[in-house]
C-alpha cells in the first residue's frame, strides 16, 4: 500500500489498510495446468517438479499424465500468467481511492483491480479471458433453454414434466458455473455493505432459479392457479438469459476498459530497449536501458533513439523531438546541449553523458502524469452506484415485506403465495432495463458518431462534452497541419521565384532534413526540372553546400551566410516579415551572392477558421497553448482570431493550465495531437485528440476526431446533447417501470381486483421493459 499524503495520516492509513485487508484474500497467484489448460491456484495440492521448477495441476489425474510424459506437456508448464513486478500498485477503474499492493477485486463494486501503470508486455486481461470462456461455453445452453421455454409445448417433443427437468439440467451449468462470479460479487457487496448491480443480479437470477428448482422438485406445494401448459411455471430461461446478457456486457466492457491503458503502453513503448555505453577504455557495449546509470557515456548513432536524458559531449546532429514536444522541426544539438530520452537522432553521431535515468526522465514523468490524470477522473457510474444501492435495499425490503405479509395475512397456502410474490418482486426488479438504459444509448451513439468521424472512448466523455465551456487547443497538428510545407520563395533582383526554388531543391535532393524534403516536394509539384547536386555537404544545424550545374550554392540560415561571406541585408526585412508569420527562413547564395529566400512553415488547416467560428458561436472560450515561440504563437493567434495565446508551453504547463481552469469552476476540454499533450488530454474534463496525431494522444483523449478536423467537436457536442437526453429518458422509463411493477408484483392490487403477478408475467414484463429501452435508444440513429 502507498502511504497517504496530507493531514490525518494515521486515520487515512488505518482506512487504507482496512481496504487492503478486504482485497488481499482473493489474491493468490494463478497458474495454468499444462495438461488441461485450466487455471489453478498456487494452493492446489497437486504439484510436481520439472527441470527445477514447480508445476501446478487441477487434479491428480492431470499430474499423473504430466509425470508420465513430461516432454509432451512441458511447453505449457509455465509459471503464473505475467506476474507483476514488485512494487506494483493496483486500483479499481471505478473507485480510484481503492489501492492495493496485489491483484484482487474491488470491495465496493466487485470489479477486478488493475495496475495503476500497466506493463508494456502485459498479457490479455485474465478476467476478460475467463468471462469470454464462460459466455461462449454456455451460450448454446442458454439458446436451447430459451427455445424450450418458448416453443417446447408447441413442438410436443416431450411431456411437460420431462421438459421441466431438461431445462433444469441445462440451466445448472449456466447458473452455477457461468454465473458464479456474479453471485460471489453479490455476496461480497452484502458483506461489504456496498449494494450494487451485482446484488440485484445475484438476487434476481438466484430467486428465479431457486423458485424454478422448487417448482420442478415439489410442484405439488404450489396452488393450481400457477399451473401453465401442464406444469407449474418455471423461469430457468429468465435466469439463463440474464446471466448470458450480463456476461456479454462484461466482455464488451472489459475490452473497452483495456484500452484505457493503451496511452501509457504507447508511452512506455517509445523508450529504446538498449543503450550503447562507452567504457573507460574506449570500447563500447550494448546494455539494457535499466543498466544505464547517471554519468555513463553513451553513443547515439544516426537513426537511433536517445536512450535517456543527458548532455551532448561530442558531435552535432538534428534531433527530432516531435514525439515529446509536438514540434515538427528537428532541433540542432551540439556539445553542451541537452537531449531528451526517446527522441530520434536524425543524422549525425552524438556522444552524450546521462544525467537522468529511470523515473527521473522526461518520458517517465509524462507517464506518471498521464496515469495520475486518468485515475483522478470520477466515473459517470458513481452516481448510478449510489442510486442502485438505495434501489437494491428498497427492493429487498419490499420482497421481504411481501413474503411475511402474505405468509401472515394472506389466504391459504399463505406462505406459498408469499414466496411466489416475493420472487415476482425480485424478478420484475431485476435491473435489466436499468442496466441497459445507459449502455444501449452509448452503443448506438458511438456507432452513429463513428460514421461522422468522431470516436468516443466512454460514456463519461459523451455525458461531459455538452458541458464544456473552455477549450484549450494545441497549435501544431491541431490548428495547423503539423507537417513542414513550402510557403514561398522571395527572389533577389535578377532572379525569379521559380529559379530560386529550382536551385534550392536541386541542392536539397541530397539532404534528408524535413525542411529540405518540403522544398524538393514543392519543386516537383511545380514540375520544375531539377539538376543533380555535386560535392554535397551538410553543415549540421546551419545548412548545406554543393554545386549544381557547375555553380557553387549555399542554402541555410544567417550563420551559414556569414561563414560564406554572403551579405543578407538586401532581403532582411522580408526575412523578418516571414519569421513574424511563424515561418522558418533559409537563404540561398549563388557564387557568394544572395539570390533569394525560401520560407517553410506549418500551414493552418483549411477547416480551422470555420471550426473556431463555430466553437465561439456556441459560447466556448478558446485558448491556444503551444510549445512554439511567443512570436510564432501570437502570429498564428492573430491570424485565427484567438485572443488568449500561450507560447513556449511545456507538457507540465498545459497540465497546470487545465487544473487552474478547473479550480476556477470551468468545464475544460483539451484538443491536441502530440505526446506533449497527453497529460493535459487525460486531465481535462474531456480530452479531444486529433486522429492525425500520435497514438499516445489518441489513447489519452476521451474523444478522437478521426479526420483531425476541429469541426468534429461541434458535431460531437450535438451527439452529446442528444445522447444524454436519450439516456435520461431510458433511466426515467426504467425507474417508472419498477415503481409501477414492484407494487403490482407485491400484490397491492389483490384486495381490490384479485390480481396477482406471477413470476412468468414478471419475467415477460421485465423483457418488455428491456425491449422498450433498446427501442428508444435506437432512435438515436
Amino acid at each position: 500500500m502507498t502511504a497517504p499524503i496530507g493531514g490525518h495520516a494515521g486515520r487515512a492509513q488505518d482506512a487504507s489498510h482496512a481496504v487492503q485487508a478486504k482485497v488481499n484474500p482473493a489474491a493468490e497467484r494463478q497458474f495454468k495446468d499444462p495438461v488441461c489448460g485450466m487455471e489453478v491456484s498456487e494452493r492446489t495440492p497437486h504439484v510436481s517438479t520439472h527441470e527445477g521448477r514447480q508445476v501446478y495441476f487441477c487434479s491428480a489425474k492431470c499430474k499423473a499424465k504430466f509425470e508420465a510424459e513430461p516432454m509432451k506437456y512441458s511447453a505449457g508448464a509455465a509459471a503464473p500468467a505475467a506476474p507483476a513486478p514488485a512494487g506494483t500498485i493496483y486500483t479499481c477503474p471505478m473507485h480510484p481511492e481503492i489501492r492495493s499492493d496485489r491483484p484482487g477485486n474491488c470491495p465496493k463494486c466487485g470489479m477486478a483491480l488493475e495496475p495503476v501503470i500497466p506493463e508494456l508486455g502485459e498479457e490479455e486481461n485474465p478476467e476478460l479471458k475467463d468471462f469470454s470462456r464462460r459466455f461462449w461455453w454456455t451460450l448454446p445452453l442458454t439458446i436451447i433453454v430459451t427455445v424450450l421455454a418458448m416453443f417446447g409445448h408447441r413442438l410436443g417433443l416431450v411431456d411437460a414434466t420431462t421438459q421441466t427437468w431438461a431445462e433444469l439440467a441445462l440451466s445448472i451449468p449456466i447458473v452455477l458455473w457461468a454465473g458464479w462470479p456474479f453471485f460471489v460479487r453479490g455476496a461480497r457487496s452484502v458483506l461489504n455493505r456496498s449494494p450494487n448491480m451485482w446484488t440485484l443480479i445475484g438476487l434476481g437470477t438466484g430467486a428465479a432459479f431457486l423458485y424454478s428448482v422448487a417448482a420442478t422438485v415439489a410442484p405439488q406445494v404450489f396452488p393450481a392457479s400457477f399451473m401453465s401448459m401442464g406444469r407449474i411455471g418455471v423461469y430457468y430461461e429468465a435466469a439463463a438469459v440474464i446471466i448470458s446478457l450480463t456476461l456479454l456486457g462484461q466482455v464488451l466492457e472489459l475490452k473497452a476498459r483495456s484500452r484505457t491503458s493503451a496511452a501509457i503502453k504507447s508511452l512506455l513503448g517509445l523508450a529504446p530497449k538498449t543503450a550503447r555505453r562507452i567504457k573507460p577504455d574506449g570500447s563500447e557495449e550494448d546494455v539494457p536501458l535499466t543498466h544505464v546509470h547517471v554519468g555513463d557515456m553513451l553513443r547515439v548513432r544516426p537513426g537511433e533513439k536517445v536512450p535517456v536524458d543527458g548532455e551532448v559531449i561530442e558531435g552535432s546532429s538534428a534531433v527530432d523531438e516531435s514525439m515529446l514536444t509536438g514540434e515538427p522541426m528537428p532541433v540542432t544539438k551540439r556539445a553542451g546541449d541537452k537531449v531528451i530520452g526517446a527522441t530520434m537522432n536524425a543524422s549525425g553521431a552524438l556522444v552524450m553523458r546521462s544525467e537522468k535515468v529511470g523515473a527521473q526522465t522526461v518520458l517517465a514523468q509524462i507517464v506518471q502524469m498521464v496515469a495520475a490524470a486518468q485515475r483522478s477522473k470520477a466515473p459517470m457510474q458513481r452516481m448510478a452506484d449510489v442510486v442502485a444501492g438505495y434501489f437494491v435495499m428498497g427492493v429487498v425490503g419490499i420482497a421481504v415485506a411481501t413474503f411475511f405479509a402474505w405468509g401472515l395475512f394472506g389466504p391459504e397456502p399463505s406462505w406459498v403465495f408469499g414466496l411466489i410474490n416475493a420472487v415476482a418482486v425480485l424478478i420484475i426488479a431485476c435491473p435489466c432495463a436499468l442496466g441497459l438504459a445507459t449502455p444501449m444509448s452509448i452503443m448506438v451513439a458511438t456507432g452513429k458518431s463513428a460514421t461522422q468521424g468522431v470516436l468516443f472512448r466512454d460514456a463519461a466523455a459523451i455525458e461531459k462534452l455538452r458541458e464544456v465551456d473552455t477549450l484549450i487547443v494545441d497549435k501544431t497538428g491541431t490548428l495547423t497541419e503539423g507537417k513542414p510545407a513550402f510557403d514561398r520563395a522571395i527572389a533577389a533582383p535578377g532572379f525569379t521565384e521559380d529559379e530560386v526554388l529550382r536551385l534550392a531543391a536541386s541542392l536539397d535532393q541530397g539532404s534528408e532534413h524535413p525542411l529540405a524534403e518540403a522544398i524538393v516536394r514543392a519543386a516537383r509539384e511545380r514540375k520544375l526540372e531539377l539538376e543533380k547536386a555535386e560535392e554535397f555537404e551538410s553543415e549540421s544545424g546551419i545548412g548545406v553546400r554543393g554545386k549544381v550545374g557547375g555553380k557553387t550554392l549555399a542554402l541555410g540560415n544567417t550563420a551559414l551566410m556569414s561563414e560564406a561571406g554572403v551579405a543578407v541585408d538586401e532581403l532582411k526585412a522580408d526575412a523578418e516579415a516571414l519569421r513574424s508569420e511563424g515561418a522558418s527562413v533559409m537563404h540561398l547564395a549563388l557564387g557568394g551572392k544572395l539570390v533569394g529566400l525560401l520560407a517553410v512553415s506549418d500551414p493552418v488547416k483549411a477547416s480551422t477558421p470555420e471550426a473556431l467560428a463555430t466553437l465561439k458561436a456556441a459560447g466556448i472560450r478558446v485558448i491556444m497553448a503551444t510549445g512554439d515561440g511567443i512570436t510564432t504563437a501570437r502570429a498564428v493567434g492573430e491570424r485565427l482570431g484567438i485572443d488568449e495565446v500561450h507560447g513556449e508551453v511545456k507538457p507540465a504547463d498545459k497540465l497546470v493550465m487545465v487544473e487552474k481552469l478547473q479550480r476556477e469552476g470551468h468545464v475544460v476540454g483539451m484538443a491536441g495531437d502530440g505526446i506533449n499533450d497527453a497529460p493535459a488530454l487525460a486531465k481535462a474534463d474531456v480530452g479531444v485528440a486529433m486522429g492525425t496525431g500520435t497514438d499516445v494522444a489518441m489513447n489519452s483523449g476521451q474523444v478522437t476526431l478521426v479526420k483531425g478536423d476541429l469541426r468534429g467537436i461541434a458535431t460531437a457536442r450535438l451527439i452529446s446533447v442528444a445522447t444524454v437526453r436519450n439516456m435520461k429518458q431510458n433511466l426515467l422509463f426504467a425507474l417508472v417501470y419498477n415503481a409501477l411493477g414492484i407494487p403490482i408484483a407485491a400484490g397491492v392490487l389483490y384486495p381490490l381486483t384479485g390480481w396477482l403477478l406471477s413470476p412468468l408475467i414478471a419475467a415477460a414484463a421485465m423483457s418488455l421493459s428491456s425491449a422498450s429501452v433498446i427501442s428508444n435508444a435506437l432512435r438515436l440513429r
